[in-house]
């Protein structure tokens, strides 16, 4: 019977995501734990919330609104002392920011906007826009004749549309035409299968722009299969499309640096909690990544 009560006291410490009782218990929630760029990025948090002898928690919501609601949910019951927020859809979190909020909770938040900044702290992210401005300035250096290029979005993730918006104000009154622009969720799979369909229309197109790396990985796949000789452009300067920009079969990235923006955030949160004054914005360095300098960043890791 010890045994089982035993048990019991342990199971509710875990779940109330604390080690019997010791340091604070941080909540983290992004809209894909499986891409590689939020993988570095929650463990530069990790590694800065458990240096300060906290705990975080963090949930997959697998790019659902709907999951990422309910396991926010999940994350008050449980008892958290903040939240790192970054948003599936900029809009459909709100309906948990509220939650949050009226559970006075403090939101951090990430990479990514949401549609009503005023919910949170401070937000650190990278300049998207500029990342996708320098696709944009990159093509015209390589295609200075112009032509027709295919646009691979999420118009739900704000660190896309801004990046797309970047890249498209970049190569406006360039002699190009966006022939299509598709919605590929941020993820590979959609990337490669509405690649294929983009360049099966479009077989002439110059260039593929991506807005993330998953998706130009995806649109790398589908133009290699279609010899297609399109120039192929993502955002984030991970290792596997810098791997291919260094054999010459990716054009470029706008990259950006998951770490940066990992340790940024967390360290504002221990600054927020010891009374500092903070910004309610931190915007981190974006930069291209191409032939020209790829020598200086393949090193296997993020930059």
């Amino acid at each position: 019977m010890r045994k089982i009560l035993a048990l019991v006291v342990m199971s509710c410490l875990v779940i109330s995501g604390t080690a019997f009782g010791e340091g604070k218990v941080l909540g983290y929630t992004c809209m894909d734990g499986t891409n590689p760029f939020f993988v570095a990025l929650e463990n530069a948090i990790r590694e800065v919330v458990t240096a300060n002898g906290d705990t975080l928690v963090a949930l997959d919501p697998q790019n659902s609104n709907e999951k990422q609601i309910s396991q926010i949910e999940d994350m008050i019951s449980r008892g958290v002392s903040a939240m790192f927020v970054n948003p599936v859809d900029r809009d459909g979190i709100i309906a948990a920011l509220d939650k949050l909020k009226d559970a006075h909770i403090p939101m951090f938040g990430f990479d990514t906007e949401v549609a009503d900044m005023s919910y949170l702290v401070t937000y650190a992210g990278s300049d998207n826009y500029n990342a996708g401005y320098v696709c944009g300035v990159d093509l015209i250096a390589k295609c200075p004749d112009g032509g027709n290029i295919i646009v691979l979005d999420s118009p739900t993730m704000q660190s896309v549309v801004d990046r797309t918006n970047g890249f498209l104000k970049a190569i406006e009154g360039k002699g190009f035409t966006v022939v299509a622009q598709i919605d590929c969720m941020g993820n590979q799979e959609q990337g490669n299968l509405n690649g294929t369909d983009a360049l099966t229309a479009h077989p002439e197109a110059v260039a593929i722009f991506g807005g993330n790396d998953p998706t130009a990985l995806g649109a790398y796949a589908a133009a290699e299969a279609a010899g297609s000789k399109a120039l192929i452009y993502g955002v984030d300067g991970s290792p596997d499309i810098k791997s291919l920009i260094a054999l010459g079969k990716v054009t470029g990235t706008g990259a950006q640096s998951p770490i940066s923006i990992g340790q940024t955030i967390a360290d504002l949160y221990y600054k927020y909690t010891a009374g500092e004054k903070i910004e309610s914005r931190y915007p981190i360095k974006t930069f291209m990544i191409n032939s020209d300098n790829i020598a200086q960043y393949n090193n296997g890791g993020w930059q």
